[in-house]
């Protein structure tokens, strides 16, 4: 202070004060917030903390004594999308006035309100309508002018269904082998399979079909992707990091993918369904695990899909992808469920309860109306099997009657198409390994049993409600049952532990076709025509052996094809025909007509291919020429460098060098045998045969001495009994030095007989009728016990081989026999 009051004082400052006012003129062309951004951008809107608000509207209008139940019925359905911290409900002269405000949490609770009570039905005359409180804002800007969209360009992918096309109808499948590194699609051929597209990394684990065959899934980290069209180019993509299974819509407008890295609580992540054709998300859902893939079972027309959880049952409508009626099904106890695939009918059972039986209940979709209930007791455990075109169930019951020990198993067979819906019963005492309904009848084929003893039993659900058994086959090497998709054909398959046999059978006389094997066989593949099977030793399953080998439905193999690391085979579905039930009439009833333009055609093909194999061949044989003699002009312009580098030795030739060569004898002693000879007899087994006749025609005599002065027994052999009206019992004598026997063997070709003259029986004969006459002439020597040559003979007339009029048993016949009536 003092210092200031100098300062005044000081005659030397008498500088004036700077004025910091505005002039009247001045204009302020700051903004604040370029003045305060900082501070500008944290200022709360008009908007903040109302994203959380929902507007529920069509709540019903109740006075004080109505309302406080009204808002327990309100809260307990709008607090299962989150915690509702406000509520504020509108009065009108002691009347609420219809809609009401819910504050949650967060703003994700609120989305997630709007999403499933939208719609919500409380009664007859109230069916909620949610929106968040922001909304009202953004219809509020939206402009009264119409602003032209911007035009999309057209991709045009091609024809989506080329391969229908195809005059020669050959089915597509894909290959994936290499251990995941290439991928290829094949057009089928039953010679040899060609080629359509082939690409390294394709995909990054496996690819998948679509239900008709339009597109291609392939699977990558980031997400999938789908191809289609004849040079299979991408038609969409969806992000989804770590996605791992997918699934289709039957209609093929939607796709279910999985991953088990993106779930959040406020956003649900793990399950989105896709708009295929828009690549949009359509919605988005949580899951625990994918133990049970797939999560979602779809109706058969894709209209609707179908979620189970505990003692909840959970359908959804598309393409709205909220849930029917806004309400889920309780059901307490649920254990499965499952679409009919030719209605849109759901199936599902709950077991047992205190005294409350199991059942199995059929609903028809959208009304939920109940068309058929079965009451089940001892219930252990209940499997849904339909048949393909949803004219049958059937649920396989294992039970536990009382008083009898293990389980028993039950086929309940629902006639669908019949009036009130009729259950017949088929009761198995053995435990049942695979079922199975043939895809376009009535039959169903059982495994049943234990191994060894595994058998295989095939039924026919007839029109008078009876069940017939029609065949069964006992020791059956089976654990999988693969049926044809047109039916009547099937194959029994010992997959995995069971080594690959392979069972083929014909179920219209229930005829096994062919019995055959490949070796730890992993999957059996049907075409979708039923021509042909493949059946396969996965890479995934079987570090060795890896291959697919295609079989007739026969079963007379075609093709082996060893692929290096062969993972995954799929044939490509085909849409459904557009022919009517009249038209294929016509057709089966025309077709030997057509049967013979075909092999015609099949004729034509075949040459065609002879030819154009041998073309391949001889390209290829001109192609290993034409670089044999490039490698030939290589190794003569190198000779000179050759001999420089190896001192002049020329190595080209083998016989080059011969001077310089050391020749080496190695002698390894592997083994030594002493078998001790004995008398004559033993000599027997080592016989050297050096003539071997067959049919001998136009002879009329056939002289032979037999000289055995030393051994006489030479020629004592018997004859068994009673073979080609021989004697009645066992006789033989022996011939001295002085009797010479003579056989005589005529027109064996004609009358197939032998007759045999003794000098000791002049007169008498063995007649020996054959199919074939066998004559042989074992020569031995002994040269130490006698100096001349001894003979043995027999004649062997054996089963039928040329002619099938004729079986008779081996003949043994010696010049010594006697008493031939």
């Amino acid at each position: 202070m003092h210092e200031t009051m100098d300062m005044a004082d000081d005659p030397e400052y008498d500088e004036e004060e700077p004025s910091f006012s505005d002039s009247e003129d001045y204009v302020d062309d700051i903004e604040e917030d370029e003045l305060l951004s900082d501070l500008m951008r944290e200022k709360p809107l008009e908007a903040d903390g109302i994203d959380s608000v929902v507007v529920v509207d069509n709540v019903p209008q109740v006075g004080p004594e109505r309302l406080e139940k009204l808002k327990n019925v309100v809260n307990k359905i709008f607090s299962k999308f989150g915690k509702i911290t406000n509520e504020f409900w509108p009065m009108d002269n002691g009347m609420t006035k219809g809609y009401i405000f819910l504050e949650y949490l967060a703003p994700t609770q609120a989305q997630e309100a709007v999403k499933n009570a939208d719609g919500y039905k409380l009664d007859k005359q109230h069916t909620f309508r949610v929106n968040v409180f922001t909304d009202f804002d953004k219809y509020m800007n939206i402009s009264d002018e119409w602003e032209t969209p911007e035009k999309q360009d057209f991709k045009d992918f091609g024809n989506m269904r080329h391969w229908t096309e195809d005059p020669d109808c050959r089915d597509h499948f894909s290959v994936i082998y290499e251990s995941g590194e290439r991928t290829a699609i094949y057009a089928n051929d039953a010679k040899e399979s060609i080629t359509v597209e082939e690409r390294a990394r394709w995909t990054e684990t496996y690819v998948r079909w679509s239900p008709k065959g339009t597109y291609l899934a392939t699977f990558h980290q980031r997400g999938i992707a789908l191809w289609g069209g004849e040079k299979f180019k991408q038609i969409q993509r969806f992000s989804h990091q770590g996605v791992s299974l997918i699934d289709f819509s039957p209609c093929e407008r939607y796709v279910v993918t999985f991953s088990p890295l993106m779930d959040t609580k406020e956003d649900p992540q793990a399950i989105i369904i896709w708009d295929i054709l828009t690549g949009q998300k359509k919605r988005g859902f949580h899951c625990e695990s994918s133990a049970h893939w797939p999560i979602f079972k779809w109706s058969h027309d894709g209209k609707f899909f179908a979620r189970m959880t505990q003692d909840t049952l959970s359908i959804y409508e598309a393409p709205s992808m909220g849930l029917l009626d806004k309400k889920s099904l309780k059901i307490f106890g649920i254990k499965d469920f499952s679409w009919s695939p030719g209605d849109n009918v759901i199936a599902y059972w709950v077991p047992e309860d205190k005294d409350i039986p199991a059942r199995v209940t059929l609903s028809q979709m959208p009304t939920r109306e109940e068309i058929r209930v079965r009451n089940l007791f001892n219930v252990v455990d209940c499997k849904l099997h339909w048949q393909r075109n949803g004219d049958y169930l059937c649920v396989k019951v294992d039970r536990t009657p009382k008083g009898t020990p293990g389980v028993v198993t039950n086929f309940e067979i629902f006639r669908m198409r019949e009036k009130q819906v009729p259950v017949d019963v088929v009761e198995m005492k053995e435990g049942i390994i695979a079922f199975a309904w043939e895809p376009n009848g009535s039959k169903f084929a059982v495994l049943h049993g234990e191994s060894p003893r595994i058998n295989s039993s095939f039924y026919h659900v007839k029109n008078n409600g009876k069940i017939d058994l029609i065949k069964s086959f006992d020791k059956q090497q089976a654990n999988s049952i693969f049926w044809s998709p047109q039916g009547q054909f099937l194959v029994l398959a010992g997959l995995r532990s069971m080594n690959g046999a392979l069972a083929f059978v014909d179920t219209s006389d229930c005829t096994m076709m062919n019995i055959a094997e490949h070796y730890m066989a992993s999957d059996v593949e049907w075409d979708p025509t039923g021509r042909y099977v493949v059946t396969s030793v996965s890479w995934w399953s079987h570090k060795v052996d890896n291959a697919y080998w295609l079989w007739t439905f026969q079963g007379r193999l075609l093709q082996k094809n060893n692929k290096d690391r062969f993972c995954q085979l799929l044939w490509r579905p085909r849409p459904a025909t557009l022919l009517g039930v009249e038209e294929i009439k016509v057709i089966k009833k025309d077709l030997k007509k057509y049967s013979k333009i075909f092999e015609q055609k099949d004729r034509l093909s075949q040459s065609k291919a002879s030819k154009e194999l041998v073309d391949k061949r001889r390209a290829m044989m001109d192609e290993y020429r034409l670089y044999r003699e490039a490698a030939v002009q290589t190794l003569l312009e190198q000779k000179d460098l050759r001999l420089e580098l190896r001192g002049g030795v020329d190595t080209d030739e083998l016989d080059s060098n011969v001077e310089d060569w050391e020749e080496e004898t190695i002698e390894f002693f592997i083994n030594e045998e002493i078998i001790p000879l004995g008398d004559l007899r033993l000599l027997e087994t080592f016989m050297l045969e050096f003539l071997w006749i067959w049919h001998l025609t136009n002879s009329s005599s056939f002289p032979l001495c037999v000289m055995c002065p030393v051994h006489p027994c030479l020629c004592e052999v018997t004859r068994p009994v009673g073979v080609n009206g021989g004697a009645r019992g066992p006789r033989s004598e022996s011939w001295g030095s002085s009797q010479i026997p003579t056989f005589h063997i005529s027109d064996i070709t004609k009358t197939k007989r032998a007759r045999i003259v003794t000098p000791a029986a002049p007169g008498e004969s063995v007649e020996i009728y054959s199919a074939s006459l066998f004559i042989t002439f074992f020569l031995f020597l002994d040269k130490d016990s006698f100096n001349n040559w001894s003979f043995s003979i027999f004649l062997s007339a054996l089963s039928p081989i040329v002619t099938s009029d004729l079986a008779v048993n081996p003949v043994w016949v010696t010049a010594g026999q006697r008493g031939v009536p």
